[in-house]
């Protein structure tokens, strides 16, 4: 039974048992229900919620999610345990998330463990709560406070939810006696003021100020999100009416919010994302091996950060390094590192010095022979990755994972020059790889099953989330960006600027334009690059401004000036002014006379070369599913989340707008790259597959 109760001495005892997070799906909120009045029959004088399996309630059953909710609702639910005639006590363990909170915040008392998180993160899914968190929070801790809970979506953890007062106690034992007794010394009539819906928070202008400051600065930092500034929006509202005219207003908002776009497309990349993280079907046997300590090749900017996050995770790691110099210079910039979270308040200086420890260097390759899993990290050249497998092969034990942080090189040559291609797998990081989350896991002609699964297992250890890619240039996200740089290129010789195509792409939702993304990893990466790739591969005219940048020594954000011109040690940017000349000589050259180009071409052009090139993708099988590609562009390039990734934005457009577009494309002057793929020629019926 999802609902268990137990009656002692006039306290019952209510524990919600759904494993494994004890998600609130129809038959919890009817057995809750129920048990509040099986306890109002019995007139008892007090009662403790607690939840099984670790956890209080993590929320909404996400088979639920889409489908139209089932009676009795959650308002329901929250209604009937704050309007109790007895005390409820919330005994919070694990995660009191969502509508998990709710229910605690129609409970008259909480108590919780030191390691409760507690938090509303509905914006997350495009929702705003709908059982009455964004009207009895702000009535329980400071109206600000429930403001930036709400729409950051993140929890809190039991030390800031006591210091907020959104928690009464934390337990120094064990949770449900101390629960217990708390039912015990507050049996009998529920004080009116412990019911959050019966009280007043009080509105003044400065408060009423804040907030509107607060929803201004949401707004910026949601790129194009509507839940979270709506949520802030609601909490004033808390502020401003009653709390029956609130609480409907939630509940319309919810409803109206839980049929948009925007949520759809969160619920797609929330469930492409569980999807990538498994193994493939013909794999799902393999055995993950071991992984007890990991060693690294490269003490460069990468290498570290996979360092970093690998010691994050509780790992030992040795960094190798060819000279004494470059390893200390990458010990130092790990060091500077933990200081700086430390600085920032995301770290304790116990915690940072503890990670620090965990890290090693060494310039002997001998020194990797008992690790586990080696990450080669270094320059990307195809001759310093054989000169690197060559030596690992022969210094790693056998049966050690080999792999290599690659972005573009064919893992598959650098894996039969390793001599035991099945334990080579890629293990493709983005910088920095101690913050981004995204880890392509490249799938070589050889990798074993079991080095696939293990490669798996350590992304999702060390937090990661991995998305399987089949071997080609650039795999999955580097493959497709050189779709989306080449428009944006285009774009520009045929008239746009590159701050206009920058503004449009950022209002669309993307973090960062083209251009600016350029000047921050530096033009002359991918200059050098393209001095190794074959004519025809690219469109020479849509990188003409980057490699005119170049050879006249602006490479962006690290020589100070690129597309745009920053100030020293300064985030101030503006438009180079050089380009103008540049851009100039470059469209006479083509012969191409400038025109206008609006904003709307802008995003169409760059997004469905992303769809497009994602549809070759699948059509190789380089991708196994659309939202694979999708969980690739939202988690490693800046990609607006509340869009669902380009194939799922291009889903939403619609399969027939989407072909015509690309058609219209086509017959422009560089139709040559709109060729349609067959997954949107062909395979209607793929693009509207569930991931």
């Amino acid at each position: 039974m999802p609902i268990q109760v137990t009656v002692c001495d006039g306290i019952f005892l209510v524990t919600i048992d759904n494993p494994p997070v004890n998600a609130l799906s129809q038959a919890e909120r009817e057995g809750l229900i129920a048990a509040v009045n099986a306890a109002r029959v019995a007139q008892a004088e007090a009662m403790v919620l607690v939840g099984a399996n670790g956890t209080f309630i993590a929320g909404a059953d996400v088979r639920e999610f889409g489908l139209p909710p089932a009676p009795p609702h959650l308002p329901e639910v929250v209604n009937s345990i704050e309007g109790a005639p007895f005390p409820i006590v919330a005994a919070i363990d694990g995660q009191a998330l969502g509508g998990g909170l709710e229910i605690a915040l129609g409970c008259h008392f909480r108590i919780a463990t030191a390691k409760a998180k507690l938090g509303l993160p509905e914006v997350t899914l495009g929702l705003v709560p709908g059982a009455g968190g964004t009207q009895l929070l702000p009535r329980l801790v400071a109206p600000q406070l429930a403001a930036n809970l709400i729409s950051g979506g993140k929890p809190w953890s039991a030390a800031e939810a006591i210091e907020a007062g959104l928690i009464d106690s934390i337990a120094q034992g064990d949770l449900v006696a101390e629960a217990v007794e708390l039912a015990r010394q507050v049996r009998g009539t529920v004080p009116e003021e412990r019911r959050l819906s019966s009280r007043t928070p009080e509105a003044t202008p400065d408060l009423i100020a804040a907030l509107d400051k607060l929803e201004k600065a949401t707004r910026r930092r949601a790129r194009g999100a509507e839940a979270p500034v709506i949520a802030v929006g609601l909490v004033r509202t808390a502020l401003t009416t009653s709390f029956e005219e609130g609480a409907a207003l939630e509940r319309e908002t919810f409803l109206r919010l839980r049929a948009s776009k925007q949520a759809a497309a969160l619920r797609h990349i929330f469930f492409a994302e569980r999807a990538a993280a498994k193994a493939p079907t013909d794999v799902a046997d393999g055995q993950a091996r071991e992984i007890a300590s990991v060693g690294i090749v490269g003490a460069g900017t990468m290498g570290t950060g996979i360092a970093m996050s690998v010691a994050d995770a509780g790992l030992p790691v040795i960094i190798v390094e060819l000279s004494g110099e470059a390893l200390q210079r990458g010990l130092e910039r790990i060091c500077q590192g933990y200081e700086n979270s430390v600085a920032r308040g995301r770290l304790n200086a116990e915690e940072a010095a503890a990670r620090v420890g965990r890290i090693a260097g060494s310039t002997d390759y001998a020194d990797l022979a008992n690790c586990d899993l080696v990450i080669e990290a270094a320059f990307e050249s195809i001759d310093v990755k054989h000169d690197i497998f060559a030596r690992l092969t022969a210094v790693v034990k056998p049966g050690a994972l080999l792999a290599s942080n690659t972005s573009y090189l064919d893992l598959d040559e650098i894996a039969e020059r390793s001599g035991r291609p099945a334990d080579v797998v890629g293990l493709h990081y983005f910088s920095p790889a101690n913050v981004m989350r995204l880890l392509e896991v490249v799938r070589g002609r050889h990798s074993s099953a079991d080095a696939l699964v293990t490669a798996l297992a350590f992304a999702k250890r060390t937090k990661k989330v991995p998305v399987v890619a089949g071997v080609c240039n650039g795999f999955i996200g580097n493959r497709m960006l050189k779709a989306y740089v080449r428009e944006a290129g285009l774009l520009v010789a045929e008239g746009a600027t590159p701050v206009q195509v920058d503004e449009a792409l950022v209002r669309f939702g993307m973090a960062m334009g083209p251009f600016a993304v350029a000047d921050l990893s530096g033009i002359d990466i991918a200059y050098k690059a393209r001095k190794s790739m074959s004519p025809g591969s690219y469109e020479p005219l849509a990188v003409a401004l980057h490699d005119a940048l170049v050879e006249a020594g602006h490479l962006g954000q690290k020589t100070g000036s690129g597309f745009y011109v920053y100030e020293p040690h300064g985030q101030n940017y503006a438009p180079n002014p050089i380009l103008n000349s540049m851009i100039e000589r470059i469209r006479n050259a083509a012969g191409i006379v400038p025109r206008a180009v609006a904003d709307v071409e802008i995003v169409d052009r760059c997004m469905f070369a992303l769809a497009n090139e994602g549809g070759f993708i699948l059509d190789e099988g380089i991708a196994a599913r659309p939202g694979d590609i999708d969980v690739v562009y939202v988690n490693g390039y800046g990609f607006p989340r509340h869009r669902g990734g380009p194939m799922f934005y291009a889903q939403q457009y619609g399969l027939k707008a989407v072909r015509s577009r690309m058609a219209e494309f086509a017959e422009g002057r560089f139709g040559q790259w709109w060729t349609l793929s067959g997954f949107w020629a062909e395979n209607a019926s793929r693009v509207l597959e569930p991931s």
